[in-house]
């Protein structure tokens, strides 16, 4: 199911009101997103989320996007689909951003779709490494297109994703998550032009309310196999790697029932 700007979106005839930001999305693929797991009409770090929206609309088109319209396209997405719990993910795009004067400020369109709960991986994901630096990597923008195809070559490859290394050399981060590892002391949060993800700040905030240790610094490739794991995280939650191109990690499950334990202390904020 998908709203904009609060109504239904009909296929058959949308409506000028409707259509027309579905038509920018379509031709200029310009705008940004966040896709998040709500349970019982209620998301963990609901404020990262609406904080990302907030500073890329005012990045990108140079105006100011009120929380209040997001939460009544959640709420309204949550009532028309009648369930508690879903994917929910909010896309913002404006028809009238136009080149010739991009420091023209214009009114933002708000669409979210909703799709069934997402889980995080059950079995440990084997990634596979690709030269690859995202344009504006800070923000959750919705240029895609190179993230799924390394994914797919990654599959093709007779891996289950993609990892992305700078080229530079530094490791970043994976297709749609953010990558952690664990030395058996401290989990090592990778030095690079990355996207902060939610679930990636959630999980510090976490750690650091149990006294784990962490350090934040650069990761080579040939780095890997010194650590005793690795993991991956985002929107559904947080999952074992079982190895990196020839690396290969066995299940760790003191680092799982940290991870798990970090994550669960972070409060769900209503919708």
């Amino acid at each position: 199911m998908i709203l904009c700007n609060g109504r239904i979106v009909e296929t058959d005839d949308p409506g000028p009101a409707v259509a027309r930001p579905l038509h920018a999305l379509a031709l200029r693929n310009y705008g940004h997103f966040t896709t998040m797991q709500v349970r019982d009409r209620a998301v963990r770090g609901l404020d990262l989320h609406l904080r990302r929206l907030r500073e890329a609309t005012r990045e990108l088109f140079a105006t100011d996007l009120d929380d209040a319209r997001v939460l009544d396209g959640l709420r309204r997405g949550l009532d028309a689909a009648g369930v508690p719990d879903c994917s929910a993910r909010v896309t913002i795009c404006a028809p009238d951003f136009d080149l010739r004067d991009p420091l023209r400020a214009v009114e933002v369109d708000v669409i979210v779709s909703i799709s069934p709960p997402a889980d995080p991986e059950p079995e440990p994901r084997r990634v596979k490494s690709f030269r690859h630096e995202r344009a504006l990597p800070h923000i959750k923008h919705v240029g895609t297109f190179p993230l799924l195809h390394f994914a797919r070559e990654a599959r093709l490859a007779g891996y289950d994703d993609a990892l992305f290394v700078g080229h530079d050399g530094r490791v970043s981060e994976g297709s749609v998550w953010n990558v952690g590892f664990w030395d058996g002391q401290a989990v090592v949060w990778p030095l690079a032009p990355a996207l902060g993800g939610t679930c990636e700040r959630l999980l510090r905030a976490g750690l650091d309310e149990l006294g784990v240790a962490q350090v934040s610094r650069e990761v080579r490739l040939p780095e890997l196999a010194g650590f005793r794991a690795g993991f991956a995280c985002n929107s559904r939650g947080v999952w074992a790697l079982a190895g990196v191109d020839g690396v290969a990690w066995a299940p760790d499950g003191g680092l799982a029932g940290l991870l798990e334990q970090a994550l669960a202390g972070r409060p769900w904020q209503p919708v």
